[in-house]
């Protein structure tokens, strides 16, 4: 076989340890149950993060690229490199065919992750364990060219055209899944600063909006009282203020009721029972406004004062 595509972004080709890139906008937050925090280095085959899971257990994810992920050979030889690892040099395993062989019960299934109607199957991938020394990203990458067989020896005398893998070109990361979402909460990217100033900011928030209400408010004259409710017993004179029972002779004087006193010598005009003729008849009044049956005023009559001939 003849050369093939050399790893691109950072590598362990020089010795030391390759220094940690940002993560693309490509890149997926999490895989299974690790979130990546940054690249180490990237081939053909695939990349590798580094990340660590809700426990903090630092590790290195290997990531088969979308054109590996498609090739059931090139899925086949991770699985194989995997199986020949130390049990205790693999923390776990998922995706696509990664389900058998030594280390087969290292693997996490994702199927009751919610899917889309045209979902592809997941990209196989694999977390070591990393203890931070040259060696993990050295395994690494010896592992993803293992799958890309950049770094296997040619077999006989090399001629006729060169060899070179029809997916090499296809090297963005292969597909993957996250779920839970990690907004609203996932909240290990925040300090406890974020987290603290992020509330100071509701308070004042809260406290400005409570002032302005205050400012707002306090000059506001008060409202003043509803008038008092009219009731019946508030007529003229205390009366009832419904009118007598009605008939015109109502407004006669009855016998004792209302009429003026003098000094004791004034009599009494005889009614009409006592004699024949009256003496002095009282004229009725014909009921008008301001007699007591046809008002609202108090149902007591006061009678009209009868002369006295006899002075």
């Amino acid at each position: 076989m003849s050369e093939s595509q050399p790893p691109t972004g950072p590598s362990a080709t020089g010795g030391g340890a390759p220094s940690p890139s940002p993560l693309l906008a490509s890149d997926p937050p999490r895989i299974g149950d690790f979130w990546l925090d940054a690249r180490v280095l990237a081939t053909p085959a695939g990349v590798t993060f580094i990340g660590h899971d809700d426990a903090d257990t630092p590790v290195l994810l290997i990531l088969l690229s979308e054109g590996a992920a498609a090739d059931a050979a090139a899925r086949d030889r991770l699985s194989g490199e995997v199986n020949h690892l130390h049990a205790e040099t693999v923390v776990a395993r998922g995706g696509q065919g990664q389900d058998q062989g030594r280390l087969g019960h290292l693997f996490r299934s994702e199927d009751d992750d919610p899917r889309g109607p045209a979902q592809l199957p997941l990209a196989p991938w694999v977390a070591l364990v990393n203890d931070g020394s040259p060696a993990a990203p050295a395994e690494a990458l010896r592992i993803l060219q293992a799958v890309d067989l950049s770094m296997t020896r040619e077999i006989g005398s090399p001629s006729g055209p060169g060899y070179r893998l029809y997916w090499a070109d296809r090297h963005d990361a292969g597909t993957s899944r996250t779920w839970p979402l990690p907004w609203p909460g996932r909240g290990d990217r925040a300090g406890w600063s974020s987290v603290g100033i992020a509330w100071l900011l509701i308070v004042m928030i809260a406290a400005l909006g409570l002032l302005i209400a205050v400012l707002l408010f306090q000059n506001v004259p008060p409202s003043p009282p509803p008038p008092p409710v009219p009731t019946s017993a508030s007529g003229s004179g205390g009366g009832s203020g419904s009118p007598s029972s009605g008939s015109p002779s109502s407004g006669s004087p009855s016998s004792g009721s209302g009429s003026p006193s003098s000094s004791g010598s004034q009599p009494q005009s005889p009614s009409p029972s006592d004699s024949g003729r009256p003496t002095n008849p009282t004229p009725t009044t014909p009921p008008t406004m301001q007699s007591p049956g046809a008002s609202g005023s108090s149902g007591t009559a006061t009678p009209t004062p009868t002369t006295n001939t006899k002075l």
